[in-house]
Order: C-alpha cells, then sequence, then structure tokens
C-alpha cells in the first residue's frame, strides 16, 4: 500500500478540531505543504507538547506526506513565543538532514493564526479565494497531531487515541492521551473536580468551542480540549444564548460601528465579508437575499462576538442566522473576484493573544497544562461513526463479534467522503447503534 492508502485505513482526519479525512488531502499535487503548529486557541496546550515530546515523528509524518503530494516545500508555521520547541524542531530537522525540504516560519501571536487561511496567507503569501480552500493556491495545510497520525498510519498503526488538553478554572489542568471512545467526564474527573452542577464544560478552545448540552459523551478523533469554567462565568453566560435571543438583542442595540467587520480575519484578508452589514439586515428586516450571500464566508472564529463588539452584541450569529437561511433556501455565495489583497491595515488589526484572553476573562486560567501518563482505562467504550467531515461510517462488526485493538469496525459508504473507524480497545461488540458501536473490554 502507499501513503495514502495506509492513511485512509488508518482513519486518519484532521486533529485540530475540523475532522476533514486526510487522505482526501493527499489526493493531489500541491506547491506547499504547511504545518499548522500555531494552535491560537487560547489555553490549550497540545500541539506544542506533541512537537516537543514527538518530534522526530511528527517531521518523518510531514516530510511524507509532503513528499507524497509533490510539494516542493514543507513549511511549519509556529508562534515566535514558543522558542524551545522551535529550538528543538529545528535541531530535528537538521539531524534528520531535512533541511533542504523543511522551513520554519515564525509567527507573532496573535489570533487567529490557526486559522486555515490566515495561516496560508502569513506563511506563502497567498490568498485562498473567498469561499475556497487551500489546494485552490496550491497549499496543503495539517495540523502537528495530523502529522503524527500520519507517521503512525506509515508504521501500520490506526488512529486510536487522542490528546487533549482538560483546563479553565480547575485545580490541575493537563493534558493527557485517551482512547477514543473513553466516555468524556471521565476524562473532565482528571481535572481534579468531581462534581459538576455548578459547572459548564467547552468543547474546543474557549472562542470557537460550543457548551456541552451534557457530559455524558464519548472522546472522539476530532476532540481537543474542554474548558471548564464556572456557570456564571461570562463566557459561559455568552456562549448560552440561543440564536433566537441572540436576534433579538442584535436588533435592539447595534449602532453600526463595523467594528465588527473592521476586525474579521477574513476581511482583512480581502474577503468580501462584512458582518456589520449582517446586522444591518436584521435590524432592518432586509429581505434581499443576494446582500447576505456573503454571511457564508463567515469562519466562526467569533472575534467578532467575543472581542471586536464593544456593546456586547452578537455579529458571528448574525451571519449564522442567514448561514442557515440561505441553506434553507439552496442559495449558495459565489465570488466575482479573480484576484485578492489585504485589506491595509491588516498588519495593525491582528489582535494580540494575550489581550483577548484579557477580555475573555481568563488570565487567571492560562497556565501549563502538562501532558500527563494517565492511568485512566476505559472498560467500555463506545465508537462514534460520525466523527469526521462526511458520511457516517457503516458498521463492518456485528454485535457479539470478537474484536481486537486497532480492528477496523466501520468504513465510509462506497464513493462517499468519510473515514475509517477502528475499536480502541480488545473485546466484545455490545451494542450497536444509530451512531454508536459500544465495545466491552475482555
Amino acid at each position: 500500500m502507499n501513503l495514502l492508502d495506509k492513511v485512509r485505513e488508518a482513519g486518519v482526519i484532521g486533529a485540530g478540531g475540523a475532522g476533514f479525512p486526510t487522505h482526501v488531502k493527499l489526493e493531489t499535487n500541491a506547491d506547499y505543504i504547511l504545518l499548522n503548529a500555531a494552535e491560537c486557541e487560547p489555553l490549550l496546550r497540545v500541539d506544542q507538547q506533541l512537537m516537543e515530546l514527538n518530534t522526530d515523528e511528527i517531521l518523518k509524518g510531514f516530510e511524507a506526506a509532503g513528499r507524497f503530494v509533490d510539494a516542493k516545500k514543507a513549511i511549519i508555521g509556529i508562534k515566535e513565543k514558543h522558542k524551545s520547541v522551535t529550538s528543538k524542531l529545528q535541531e530535528r530537522i537538521s539531524a534528520l538532514q531535512l533541511q533542504d525540504y523543511i522551513e520554519i516560519k515564525k509567527m507573532p501571536d496573535f489570533y487567529p493564526a490557526g486559522d486555515e487561511q490566515v495561516l496560508v496567507y502569513e506563511l506563502t503569501s497567498r490568498i485562498v479565494p473567498e469561499g475556497g480552500i487551500p489546494i485552490q493556491v496550491g497549499c496543503v495545510v495539517l495540523n502537528s497531531e495530523t502529522a503524527l497520525n500520519i507517521y503512525n498510519a506509515s508504521q501500520g498503526t490506526s488512529v486510536t487515541e487522542k490528546y487533549i488538553t482538560v483546563t479553565g478554572d480547575v485545580p490541575n489542568p493537563l493534558t493527557v492521551k485517551v482512547l477514543v471512545g473513553t466516555p468524556i467526564i471521565d476524562v473532565l474527573k482528571l481535572s481534579g473536580i468531581e462534581k459538576f452542577d455548578d459547572y459548564a464544560v467547552i468543547d474546543g478552545g474557549p472562542m470557537m468551542g460550543p457548551i456541552l448540552e451534557n457530559l455524558d459523551g464519548y472522546v472522539t478523533k476530532k476532540h481537543k480540549g474542554f474548558v471548564i469554567l464556572k456557570k456564571d462565568h461570562h463566557l459561559i453566560r455568552k456562549k448560552s444564548l440561543n440564536l433566537d435571543t441572540a436576534t433579538k438583542v442584535n436588533k435592539s442595540a447595534c449602532e453600526q460601528c463595523r467594528m465588527c467587520t473592521d476586525m474579521c480575519p477574513r476581511f482583512l484578508l480581502g474577503h468580501s465579508i462584512e458582518p456589520h452589514k449582517m446586522m444591518r439586515a436584521i435590524n432592518y428586516a432586509i429581505t434581499d437575499i443576494e446582500g447576505q450571500k456573503s454571511a457564508q464566508l463567515c469562519c466562526q472564529c467569533n472575534l467578532c462576538e467575543l472581542f471586536s463588539c464593544q456593546a456586547g452584541l452578537y455579529p458571528k450569529l448574525a451571519n449564522l442566522h442567514y448561514k442557515e437561511m440561505l441553506a434553507k433556501l439552496g442559495v449558495r455565495y459565489k465570488s466575482s473576484k479573480t484576484e485578492f489583497s489585504t485589506r491595509a491595515m491588516r498588519e495593525y488589526r491582528r489582535l494580540p493573544s494575550k489581550r483577548l484572553i484579557i477580555r475573555l476573562g481568563l488570565n487567571k486560567f492560562d497556565k501549563s497544562a502538562p501532558l500527563t501518563n494517565s492511568e485512566l482505562t476505559a472498560k467500555t467504550v463506545a465508537i462514534s461513526t460520525r466523527q469526521h467531515v462526511g458520511a457516517p461510517a457503516e458498521p463492518v462488526v456485528s454485535v457479539g463479534d470478537k474484536v481486537d485493538a486497532g480492528q477496523t469496525i466501520g468504513k465510509p459508504p462506497e464513493n462517499s467522503l468519510g473515514a475509517y473507524i477502528h475499536a480502541s480497545i480488545a473485546g466484545e461488540i455490545v451494542k450497536i447503534e444509530k451512531d454508536l458501536i459500544v465495545i466491552r473490554g475482555d
């Protein structure tokens, strides 16, 4: 099997949270392959620690992917503040004799440096077209943990483990490797909190992550972190507002200052998205959908809601309101632009992460979360069939079957976008539901 087949059968997906099947990214030719090592969400600590502890494996996986897509250059994008990690990477690049192929580019510490399209521009000066993807400008982008999983796949190891940061208002912030399918509540309790009646949990980073509606779920290959905060924290209150209520609030107070637009990362790249116009459309009940199509360019980074808007309104949810409306109508934005250039003020409007963390009220929780050898073992795991972009995996096992750790238990439907899933423990299939395959360990 070639690398693409190994990556496909190992079930490698984007480990940064999006969950796009990685083998699809390898089915192309590119000028550049880029390693997204920015980890721009506040408080999350997975990627930096993996790069320091699994340096060679990540570099080898990154190089292998780059060679496979025939990229002429491989570039690692990392924030300049991560000096020790950068030194380790540089040392091992030289030791592995990859210095003519892999280059490190340091970036300022701003949000959202890890946005795929922002990263492409920072590292290559190319601008991904509106509504487009990096390969349209000759780039393939991988997350650091994804590169590690590519290396593991090349050695015949499937994705059955996940690295997760558990942090926030907790006594024991940590980063931990757990089995896919582990109950989320067991992972949360590693933070030192046993009862969560007074807490809410953000699934992912504090900017883009939603609040978990309940804690009864299971770890998937897409999980990156859990931020635990008291329910009365203003970030939790802000994220708890539903779309209908947010729309009413937006109608009542928007003064059209346009800060949401002027600070928007995609607007600053030259895209046509203008959140203040979506707010205006809601305020004045404008029904001309042509002017609202640009809402589909929103990347949901949440900078407009959680930093830019001085009135505490909800521009991102205004974009989401029109996204949903346009989706129901079957309407898609089509760009008329063929060339893009950044806005003149972009260099001065990149938001420093420290300012963002203070605004979010998270500065006292901005601590290290060291990678810890957990003794957490799952006697029963529940493997989701929907832990990736595309069609859910179809089970290839039946109730009562015995399986080994790493064995394939689900495959994507024929000719569909999707990913393989695997047993993370050895045991017996005890239940197959619509979205879960449950395994009881031996």
